[in-house]
């Protein structure tokens, strides 16, 4: 999990207690059921779930959330709401999601001890959490979806001991509803508006037409293919209904002060110094076309009485972009306080119009403006690319990221915040794709307003960095202290062979004591505390102690594999084998390859190696490690590279490039020994599956596909989809050539469809699934089409997860062959 400045959470890794012996067989199946895979698969998908870490503000203590295992299909068919991109639970009046905490407690980081909680709510069920500042308190948000309750908890940490802070019910449609006052004495809320109120109910008798009209001379626009957009008048008064909050502080006391009149709210954020509240709201008028982001759009500062102080921006409604990935709406974007002044707002604005095909010497200002805003907004930087947010540190020291699309090219400068007329100094200049010269990201640290702080050395010119270390070996994770003048890095910390070690926080400021996950192939991840003192040089101590999550598949081996495309560029994939198998012994297996394929703007970046050998040997249900457990093997994440130096687009020659690749890995684990040739399935999720079904079309190099909530005619997303930033009437061979759909004709092996029915991706609608379908059947091909009740693009309930892994797993036995059970040792 990526880290972030503000959250500052860790996950742990998978703790799983399974039995030691779980026989292979199927459960009979009641027609129009839900059907359960063989149990070696429901044990894979039944491993309770990791908790999840969050390090304290003074990084001494960690709080832990255990998430239950997945919820049934009673919870993810509750009733839900689709509106404006959005998805409602009306019931609590909070975003729609199936999985909540139900356990929390905190451990010691010196002494590795656990610190049990009174008091908490029973049963809990917790939809996020948050540390004070101060580190007093931590408040979370318990949400019952059958009572209908949504409310803000706290706990007392000195006292071990939980209470709910206030029964006003908290509206959580747009974000957590919640969040802490730097001063650590109260906490910014948002609650439901009106508790009597009830929501607008449709008589199914029309207003009239549902009418929407072009401007003449508007230009050339990309939309993408949004889903759960508003369709009538009686949405938008719904959607009005749920998303207006009323604002309002909260004391420890439980005290409630509102700020202002309810509003249709996005986001509320305080000024370091507490003084002020940064609004973000929606007016009308509305979209059919584009979720509720894109909405017309009020940025305001409010005093603490909730009176406006300034308003920043009124934005209109943004029904379409320039062409481009590198098109942004014009007018104020991604403001936010400056996290090291008292009350100072930054934000963006394009020169170009937000066109990246205009040409203009600076593309986007950063603007700065401190309270109390009376004084027109100062200039912080002038940009040739797209400003990527600053990492703040202090008045002499901030670090700004500027990135290009079309060029993957990553700016990044030294500021002085407070002297804007200095001219900022050139860090770094590199193309994102690099991942061997990626110098890792800075470490950031809360301050004592909550604030994320660039962590500065006590030469007050040094700074530190937690990067992947990528290599052609794999990946080794790294902590650096780097001189911000000379540049120079010192390494702190690199991961070391045989195992897998990430930094994940530094827990003081001199980077002597550091927090890291540490893994190998047969070791599950765990939490160390290493000593990075020069005159100390001891092994790290075990601060979590998970078992072996699937000790039943404890053999399973893993190898990273690296070999070439006909072309030239070198591709890499993991390698999976079922527990105790020998090449030699037990001879070529079934198997399963899956993958993902990714844009490049050159081969050398295409070419290098991602992931590690020294990582464990997870297995979930998600990936199609999960099938190694019926003897199968796997490759995963085996490399598709889809390149397009200098001026050429990398879709020009997808397909080329696509089979290139897959015949490469094909040809490589036959070389190893270790697959059949007849018998190699294809699969893939989302991008994955559109793959799949490519290659199905363009090869006879699988006997069978699986390809889950995928998109396979592109016309039905002419405005670009992926990387590609075309439209339809600007590349059509290109669009027609990548589509599956137009080659249905050619597949000739047995393709799987799996689709969720309220599939909520752009660009994957599930028309796309029941399309390619009929197309497959009605020219006489093998296909099979699974659409899950009630699930979005990744699928959430257990009775579904079920579903999904009974229908793989007969697929790959009546298409690849039964998997091979490994023999015993």
């Amino acid at each position: 999990m990526k880290l972030s400045s503000k959250g500052l959470a860790l996950i742990g890794s998978l703790l799983v207690v399974q039995p030691p012996a779980i026989q292979a067989q199927t459960p009979a199946k009641t027609a129009g059921s839900y059907e359960l895979p063989p149990l070696p698969l429901q044990a894979v998908v039944d491993a309770p779930l990791p908790p999840q870490l969050s390090v304290s503000p003074h990084r001494d203590l960690l709080a832990l959330t255990q998430t239950p295992s997945l919820p049934g299909i009673d919870a993810v068919a509750q009733p839900e709401l689709k509106l404006a991109g959005l998805r409602i639970n009306p019931r609590t009046y909070a975003q729609s999601r199936f999985s909540f905490g139900n356990d929390l407690f905190l451990m010691e980081i010196a002494s590795g001890k656990e610190i049990r909680l009174q008091g908490l709510p029973q049963p809990l069920s917790i939809a996020s959490s948050s540390w004070s500042p101060d580190q007093r308190y931590i408040a979370f948000n318990q949400v019952d979806a059958k009572t209908g309750t949504n409310e803000l908890w706290l706990v007392d940490v000195a006292a071990r001991r939980a209470r709910r802070l206030t029964a006003k019910p908290l509206n959580t449609v747009a974000g957590n509803g919640y969040r802490w006052m730097p001063d650590s004495r109260q906490l910014l809320v948002q609650l439901r508006a009106d508790e009597s109120a009830t929501a607008p109910v449709a008589d199914g008798i029309p207003r009239g037409p549902n009418v929407q009209m072009t401007q003449p001379g508007a230009g050339v626009k990309s939309n993408p293919t949004f889903q759960d957009l508003l369709k009538n008048e009686n949405d938008a008064l719904t959607l009005e209904h749920y998303l207006r909050a009323q604002a309002a502080l909260i004391d420890l006391d439980g005290k409630l002060v509102k700020l202002g009149e309810p509003s249709l709210t996005l986001g509320l954020e305080p000024s370091p110094d507490s003084r002020y509240v940064l609004r973000q709201r929606i007016e009308r008028p509305f979209s059919y076309q584009v979720p509720v982001t894109s909405f017309p759009r009020r940025i305001e500062v409010l005093d603490r009485n909730g009176k406006l102080v300034k308003q920043i921006a009124s934005l209109p409604l943004v029904e379409g972009l320039p062409t481009g990935n590198d098109a942004v709406p014009v007018g104020v974007r991604r403001i936010d306080w400056r996290n090291d002044a008292p009350a100072t707002l930054v934000w963006a604005e394009a020169q170009d119009g937000g066109d990246p095909a205009r040409k203009v010497e600076t593309r986007d200002l950063v603007l700065m403006q401190a309270a109390p805003f009376e004084q027109a907004p100062i200039t912080l930087a002038r940009l040739n690319s797209r400003y990527a947010g600053i990492s703040w540190g202090n008045g002499e020291l901030a670090l700004l990221n500027e990135f290009w699309w079309k060029t993957r090219q990553v700016k990044e400068w030294r500021i002085a915040p407070d002297h804007p007329d200095r001219p900022p100094q050139l860090i770094r200049e590199a193309s994102s794709e690099d991942r061997y010269k990626d110098p890792g990201r800075p470490v950031m640290v809360r301050d004592e307003h909550g604030e994320a702080r660039l962590l500065i050395g006590a030469d007050g010119d040094s700074i530190f960095r937690i990067g992947s270390g990528a290599s052609p070996e794999g990946d080794r994770p790294f902590l650096d202290k780097v001189s911000l003048q000379t540049r120079q890095a010192t390494r702190l910390f690199h991961s070391q062979a045989p195992y897998y070690e990430a930094p994940q926080i530094l827990l003081d400021d001199n980077g002597q004591r550091l927090l890291t996950s540490r893994e190998s192939p047969t070791e599950p991840g765990n939490f160390f505390v290493r000593d990075l003192s020069a005159d100390v040089q001891s092994t790290p101590r075990a601060l979590t102690h998970f078992p072996h999550p699937t000790p039943q598949l404890d053999g399973v081996s893993k190898q990273l594999i690296r070999y070439k495309r006909k072309d030239g560029v070198e591709l890499t994939g993991t390698l999976f084998l079922p527990p105790n198998y020998d090449a030699k012994r037990d001879g070529p297996l079934p198997m399963l390859m899956w993958a993902y394929p990714a844009e490049f703007k050159s081969a050398e970046a295409a070419s290098q190696t991602t992931d590690s050998p020294y990582r464990f040997n997870r297995i979930g249900f998600w990936r199609p490690q999960a099938f190694l457990a019926m003897g199968y093997a796997v490759f995963d994440e085996f490399s598709v590279p889809i390149v397009g130096e200098g001026s050429k687009e990398p879709n020009d020659t997808y397909v080329a490039q696509l089979v290139a690749s897959a015949e490469a890995a094909v040809d490589e684990v036959v070389r190893l020994g270790v697959a059949d040739r007849d018998r190699i399935a294809v699969g893939g999720h989302s991008y994955g599956a559109f793959m799949t079904a490519n290659l199905l079309a363009h090869t006879r190099l699988f006997k069978a596909g699986i390809a889950r909530s995928g998109a396979y005619n592109r016309t039905l997303t002419p405005f670009g989809f992926q990387a590609e930033e075309r439209n339809f009437w600007q590349a059509k061979d290109v669009y027609e050539a990548m589509s599956p759909f137009n080659y249905a004709d050619q597949i000739k092996d047995a393709l799987l469809m799996i689709h969720g029915e309220q599939d909520n991706n752009p660009g994957t609608f599930p028309v796309q699934s029941e399309r390619m379908y009929a197309a497959i059947k009605g020219l006489g091909g093998t296909a099979r089409l699974v659409m899950l009740p009630n699930e979005a693009h990744a699928y959430r309930a257990r009775e579904s997860i079920m579903q999904m892994l009974a229908e793989s797993n007969r697929w790959l036995e009546t298409y690849i062959g039964p998997g091979k059970p490994a023999a015993k040792p």
